[in-house]
């Protein structure tokens, strides 16, 4: 499948939506993540119930959750290298195409009623399996469609324009579980990734935008280097970067203490604000919107601050908002609507962390070694990941889910306090 080149005129250097229109190639790559996470967001609340119905146990659910990410700690700097090495729109295809396959036979086995609790840890690990592959894919090819300075508006944009897509998603998935099932639900989101796989297809590389790359959109091969010597020259370069060390770490920290949420929902909207699937979708629509609406703000007018400021922002909002989940519990009337607005404030504060970083990374890293360095930041910001899954399990069989939110609430905002003491990171 060849990638063949399209040479197209140089915009005007513009901000905003509009700026974006002349590159037809990262357009269609938005579009496909946006018909994936369209999807996602339907399967995230039938996959989550299903589970929770299935094992009815929160360290089961924690281990389950921790064991997800088991693959980017143990394959993401492997997989970081080839991603370098192999065409990064043929890596998007398979992977969206064998993440789609696994979703089929999970929906198929749990209509049949044979999903056992095994196979959940199987499908899991191979479809985390894929995400190592596509992850720093996803993150190489943009800097080869956009030039460098609108990749905060290109992501910003792009980050709003997917959490749209989860937004509709959570919006229609409880009529969809009532009308086709958890399985039915579950098959519509394979559906979504065979359908990002084919327009995948249709990317083309923008010659004007490359950068030390063949007319393929991939870099140029080393005869004389090696696997390994390329592996250990990811490390190299991080190590070097103290900017990329710092955002790497604090990113690590912060998904520590997101990970009770993430584990913990189910519980949280079943025993701590007595509802169902409704209140895990309204959830998620408001965690959403947030995101949704702080994307636009920051593709519109983040070029006016400093990277460093606002995540330094992102992260204190977030840990503000996080703990204010403990406070539902003792709200006599509408405490989901109370965690509702607490979530809206946490999907608000997370683009302002991960679309500067994100951007920072692209704009400072080489366009040769962005699929390792890529992986090896996705390594070790989820190192903590797994450790978090079964912390919040038991900490959710010995606590309320309020209560562990408020905790970890609390710890994530020493990042941000940490990042303010630093001068070159808010320099940046």
């Amino acid at each position: 499948m060849s990638e063949t080149v399209m040479v197209q005129a140089q915009p005007q250097r513009r901000q905003g939506i509009r700026a974006l229109s002349a590159y037809k190639s990262y357009l269609l790559l938005m579009i496909a993540k946006m018909v994936s996470h369209f999807g996602d967001s339907i399967d995230s609340i039938a996959y989550s119930w299903m589970v929770y119905m299935i094992t009815g146990s929160e360290i089961l659910m924690g281990t389950l959750f921790a064991f997800n990410f088991i693959p980017g700690i143990a394959f993401s700097l492997f997989t970081g290298v080839l991603v370098d090495r192999w065409p990064k729109k043929k890596i998007l295809i398979i992977a969206a195409s064998g993440r789609g396959v696994i979703v089929t036979l999970t929906a198929l086995l749990y209509l049949t009623n044979h999903l056992q609790p095994w196979h959940l840890f199987i499908f899991t690990f191979i479809n985390s399996t894929f995400q190592c592959f596509s992850n720093p894919a996803e993150m190489s090819i943009v800097p080869r469609l956009l030039p460098k300075e609108l990749l905060l508006t290109g992501n910003s944009i792009t980050a709003s324009a997917t959490r749209t897509a989860e937004l509709g998603g959570l919006a229609v998935a409880g009529g969809l579980i009532a009308l086709v099932g958890i399985s039915g639900s579950m098959l519509i989101n394979a559906a979504t990734f065979f359908i990002a796989a084919i327009l995948f297809l249709g990317i083309r590389f923008n010659q004007a935008v490359k950068s030390a790359v063949s007319p393929n959109g991939e870099s140029p091969p080393k005869a004389a280097a090696s696997y390994w010597k390329e592996f250990l020259s990811g490390f190299h370069y991080v190590r070097k970067q103290s900017m990329l060390v710092v955002t790497i770490s604090a990113g690590a920290f912060v998904n520590l203490c997101l990970t009770p949420w993430n584990v913990l929902q189910p519980v949280y909207v079943k025993e701590i604000l007595h509802s169902g699937p409704f209140g895990l979708s309204l959830l998620g629509i408001s965690l959403v919107t947030g995101m949704v609406l702080s994307g636009i703000y920051i593709s519109q007018k983040g070029s006016a601050f400093k990277k460093s400021t606002l995540i330094v922002f992102g992260y204190l909002l977030l840990g503000v908002t996080y703990s204010l989940l403990y406070m539902p519990a003792f709200i006599g009337f509408y405490p989901l609507y109370a965690a509702a607005i607490c979530c809206f404030g946490m999907g608000f504060a997370i683009s302002f962390i991960n679309t500067p970083v994100s951007t920072f990374m692209m704009e400072t890293t080489p366009h040769d070694m962005l699929g390792r360095i890529g992986a090896l930041s996705s390594m070790i910001g989820t190192c903590t990941i797994p450790l978090g899954g079964l912390i919040a399990g038991y900490a959710g069989s010995v606590l309320d889910a309020n209560h562990v939110f408020l905790i970890f609430g609390i710890l994530m905002m020493i990042p941000g306090l940490l990042l303010l003491t630093q001068k070159k990171f808010m320099s940046v």
